[in-house]
Parts: C-alpha cells; sequence; structure tokens
C-alpha cells in the first residue's frame, strides 16, 4: 500500500510539474512576438525588457511580501541567491542575447542560448556528480537536432564570433535560471525568489542601459499585429503579468518538482510556442520542418525523462555552506 501511494504521488508530482513547465514555456515564449510589435513600433529591446521583468515584480511583490510573512532574516541569508538570479538568470540572459542577435543572425543566436540544457547537465555532473545516463545524452542530441529543424537555420549566414560569445553569456545565463531555480529547494518560497529576480534583474538592466552599454527609447505609437492593431501599454501590460510574473513562478515551481537536468529541456518547448505565436500575432507560419523539429523536441524531453534516476540527491540551497 506504501509503495503504491509512492508511486501515485511520485506520478502526480511528474504530471504537476510538466503542466507548470508548459505554463511557464508557453508564457516564455508569448514574449517574443509582443516584444517584436513594441520594437517595430519603435521601441528599444532593452526598453521593453526593463517594463516587462519591473512590471512583473511589482505585480508579484504583494504575494511575495505575504509569503515572506516580515522574515526579512531569510533575505538577507539568501541574498547571493537573489543576486544570482536577478544578475544571471534574468539580466545577463536578456542582455546577452540582444548583444547577440545585433552581431548575428537571431536563429543562431537562439540556437546557441538553448544550449543552456547540455551546460545544466554537465553542471549537474561535475558539481554535484550526477553522470547523465544513456537515455539523458540521446535525449539530448534528440532535443537539439529538434531545435536545428525547428529554427530552420541557413547554412550561408556568416559567423560572427562576437556575437557567438554573447550567444554564449545567454546560453550561461539560461542555464543558471533552472538551476538557481531548483537549487533553492523550499528555503526560499517561488514567488519571492521570482520577485527579487525580477527587480534585481529591471535595475540591472536599467544601470546598463544608463551606461550605455543597451539603448534605451520607447514610443507611444499603437502597435500592429497581424489582423489587429493594439495601444501601446496593452501588449506591455501582457508582457508584465504572462511573460514575467507567470512564466517566472510557474517556471521556478516546475524546476523544483522536475529538478533541473529534466525541467531545462522542458523548457525547450518555449521554442514551438514561440513560434505558434508568432505565426498568430506577426503571421510568421512555420514551415514542415520546423513542425517536425518541435516533435523532436517533444521526444527529447520523453527520452531525458526515461534516462532521469527515480530519485535524484537534493541540490544544496546557496545559503548552505558547501
Amino acid at each position: 500500500m506504501a509503495t503504491m501511494t509512492h508511486d501515485t504521488q511520485v506520478r502526480s508530482r511528474l504530471g504537476n510539474g510538466l503542466l507548470l513547465a508548459a505554463l511557464s514555456a508557453s508564457s516564455f515564449g508569448l514574449s517574443g512576438a509582443l516584444a517584436r510589435g513594441l520594437m517595430d513600433a519603435g521601441w528599444s529591446p532593452a526598453s521593453v525588457v526593463i517594463v516587462r521583468v519591473l512590471l512583473g515584480a511589482l505585480v508579484l511583490l504583494p504575494v511575495a511580501l505575504v509569503q515572506l510573512h516580515g522574515n526579512w532574516n531569510l533575505l538577507r541569508r539568501n541574498i547571493p541567491l537573489l543576486a544570482g538570479y536577478g544578475l544571471l538568470a534574468v539580466a545577463g540572459a536578456q542582455l546577452s542575447y540582444f548583444n547577440a542577435v545585433a552581431h548575428m543572425d537571431v536563429g543562431v543566436a537562439l540556437l546557441i542560448e538553448y544550449t543552456a540544457p547540455i551546460a545544466v547537465v554537465v553542471w549537474l555532473w561535475l558539481r554535484h556528480a550526477q553522470k547523465p545516463g544513456r537515455a539523458t545524452v540521446l535525449g539530448a542530441l534528440i532535443g537539439i537536432a529538434g531545435l536545428i529543424l525547428v529554427l530552420d537555420l541557413r547554412s550561408d549566414v556568416p559567423t560572427s564570433w562576437i556575437g557567438v560569445l554573447w550567444a554564449l553569456g545567454a546560453m550561461v545565463g539560461a542555464a543558471a535560471y533552472f538551476i538557481l531555480s531548483g537549487s533553492a529547494g523550499d528555503a526560499v518560497p517561488g514567488t519571492v525568489l521570482a520577485t527579487g529576480g525580477l527587480l534585481v534583474g529591471g535595475f540591472g538592466i536599467l544601470i546598463a542601459g544608463l551606461l550605455g552599454v543597451v539603448p534605451l527609447h520607447a514610443t507611444t505609437n499603437s502597435v500592429a499585429f497581424e489582423g489587429f492593431t493594439t495601444q501601446w501599454w496593452q501588449p506591455l501590460l501582457a508582457l508584465g503579468v504572462i511573460t514575467a510574473s507567470v512564466a517566472y513562478v510557474t517556471g521556478i515551481a516546475a524546476t523544483r518538482l522536475l529538478g533541473s537536468r529534466l525541467a531545462s529541456f522542458a523548457a525547450l518547448t518555449e521554442v514551438l510556442a514561440a513560434i505558434l505565436f508568432a505565426w498568430a500575432l506577426l503571421g510568421q507560419t512555420p514551415h514542415a520542418v520546423q513542425l517536425v523539429g518541435g516533435v523532436l523536441i517533444l521526444i527529447g524531453v520523453v527520452v531525458v525523462r526515461l534516462g532521469e534516476p527515480e530519485q535524484t540527491p537534493a541540490e544544496p540551497t546557496l545559503s548552505e555552506p558547501h
């Protein structure tokens, strides 16, 4: 009876984790189409990101304060975690990506950034001795192959090594998102981690913009999408509420249920979600090869799950001594 109860709990944990991961990936995937509309209307990428993450933090702040229960010592003990999450997983990943696409093709930059799951596997292997099995390696290869097809890269695109370095920085930031989301355990509530990270990241990007690292400019022009036009504040509101607050909270919750490795591969479905939203909002129709790639990504996630051990050693929090 105890075994059956345990199996039910494991299946429930897996199912809930995958649902949260799908919601998070879909929310993150929506951001590209909304941001593209704003940028076409005259917004700079950094300005869009600043409003997105700070608005997301503002939405989550009341819930975070309730979860914190006035325990400010918890924040002080976890300053390294909050700072690392905000600077690496939020600010670093997005700043690096924007600089990468300024020097190279967007698809190539995305492909490099989405090698983050491989970095997560390597980190867990080197840092926590969680050696990947053959199924995990096979799933990684299938997932990356699917990404290549989904991104529909062209072989004649020139390579910019400066862009490659920036894209590798974005990959490190994306890997940090999964590792830090999972490493907090239950010490820091997910909403508190997301709120703190968004605040640190948002102000970090703002400072970078004021220093001239990235351009800052915005307009009040109407934003045009496929078949309709909206006021400038409407996509910004959706970016803050859906693609920031909802996306980060559900992503952290999914990572704590699934573990950093599996969550990082499940999040690859964000690419497929981004293509679907781009088709619906921007009229960018995906090719047949991209649909095949999306199927391969899902297969890769399943294979990775089959390669996961039944019980994975708990990853320590950053506030704990090693």
